[in-house]
């Protein structure tokens, strides 16, 4: 997560968690004028389109007051979906046993994508085990993360 992406959190994590929701994580994707503000929300009953509305007006007036991003942007507020984004270590802890796609900022083991069974979390750690070899993966040094869906 980049600076600007955890002091976006810290600013608007008390707006969000006020609305009755959890602030998952935001993600800041820098494409010139057509930069995007992802804010990923979440509560026990679900999202729908209306949260996601509440958010979104509550943010931006925060946003407009605030002014951290210097540069024109898109704001969108989306619940998790089912390649749910993960930016914690407790968000990887939930999801021990299921398949996680992983990119890391720098190349470990000469390489910085990892999809596999994420087969424990702990410590600063996640461990993936990928076509039978494990991998140990700092949670400081990802880049992105995701629930992999499956579908039985």
């Amino acid at each position: 997560m980049s600076k600007l992406e955890q002091r976006l959190t810290e600013m608007l994590t008390p707006a969000v968690e006020a609305l009755g929701f959890e602030l998952l994580g935001v993600e800041f994707v820098r494409a010139g004028k057509h930069s995007i503000l992802r804010v990923y929300i979440d509560h026990e009953n679900g999202i729908n389109v209306d949260d996601c509305a509440d958010v979104s007006f509550q943010v931006s007036a925060i946003l407009d007051v605030e002014d951290p991003i210097n540069t024109e942007y898109n704001l969108e507020v989306s619940s998790p979906g089912m390649d749910r984004p993960l930016f914690t270590e407790q968000h990887y802890a939930k999801v021990v046993g299921e398949i996680v796609a992983v990119k890391m900022a720098l190349p470990l083991d000469n390489r910085r994508n990892f999809k596999g069974k994420l087969l424990a979390c702990e410590n600063g750690t996640l461990t993936i085990e990928i076509d039978g070899e494990q991998f140990a993966l700092p949670v400081a040094g990802i880049e992105k993360g995701n629930l992999v869906p499956t579908f039985e």
